[in-house]
């Protein structure tokens, strides 16, 4: 039996270890276009550690990885391993804590803006967090500004075959919940066009729960990478990139009316420019 204190260890690494793989994979695609056009500049992460350090806030920090370049507009992939007590307030909405109130807390977060509208957005995160309780949970979206059905079923195929190695029934319910969450109530519209979303995860094997969240993020660097290169290079029209910006207001809408996760670092005192990062750098409202 794995001790708590040692899965904590083995999932901050495992976290760590994935935002540098992100990364590197990430800026390849810059170098190889960077040759390919030769360009004199590839973009490359800029990565600053960050601290806790507001009035009776426990410990812990984070790394945050921000690159601006040439395919990527900006991609931030940020890992966070926190400790601490919840408000008052706010451990009633956490599960476990409604008695006692403190938690640890580990994830990564990964989203991309793209030059390039012809190539969607992408969410990525998984978290490990510990109350009185513990469990996984996480997801990953796709938002095109420019529908593609094949970009959508590589995507989909992608994620129900690392469904389906755990539970025959997790691509289905996963599914569901993130066509629910990744919802903007105020426009009765999808975000983009779904992806899985789950929380909670807890099902007894600890090692399970954990593998499966590691084949998520194996995953997600098979699965993007492929569908940017695909686009990488193509021309795209002033029209397009309007579409693109766009696009990107609807994002920020979702991120700081309805997302769980701004919510949660904002509650326990995370730094405030990693947990904003998933805004884009351009945006526009009509």
């Amino acid at each position: 039996m794995t001790s708590n204190k040692k899965r904590k260890e083995i999932a901050s690494k495992w976290f760590k270890k994935l935002q540098l793989e992100i990364c590197r994979s990430f800026e390849k695609i810059e170098e190889d276009y960077r040759k390919k056009n030769n360009l004199k500049n590839s973009g490359k992460f800029i990565k600053r550690t960050w601290r806790r350090n507001k009035k009776n806030i426990q410990g812990g920090g984070g790394v945050t990885a921000i690159m601006r370049g040439n395919v990527f507009e900006k991609v931030g992939v940020n890992i966070s391993v926190v400790k601490g007590r919840f408000s008052k307030e706010f451990k009633m909405e956490i599960r476990g804590a409604e008695k006692r109130a403190e938690f640890w807390a580990a994830g990564i977060s990964v989203v991309t803006h793209m030059q390039s509208p012809l190539i969607p957005t992408i969410h990525f995160n998984t978290r490990y967090i510990v109350t009185t309780e513990s469990w996984f949970g996480g997801g990953t979206d796709l938002t095109p500004c420019i529908y593609n059905a094949n970009d959508k079923k590589f995507f989909h195929h992608k994620l129900k075959t690392v469904c389906n190695k755990y539970n025959k029934n997790y691509y289905k319910k996963y599914k569901k919940w993130c066509d629910n969450y990744f919802f903007l109530k105020h426009r009765n519209e999808m975000r983009g066009v779904g992806g899985i979303f789950f929380d909670y995860l807890n099902t007894g094997n600890w090692q399970k729960d954990f593998s499966f969240c590691q084949d998520l993020g194996r995953a997600f660097i098979e699965i993007y990478p492929s569908i940017v290169k695909k686009y990488v290079g193509k021309k795209w029209t002033i029209k397009e990139k309007e579409k693109q910006l766009f696009k990107r207001g609807k994002y920020v809408e979702f991120n700081l009316l309805y997302d769980r996760g701004t919510r949660f670092g904002l509650m326990t005192g995370g730094n405030t420019d990693a947990i904003l990062m998933s805004l884009p750098p351009n945006v526009k409202w009509p």
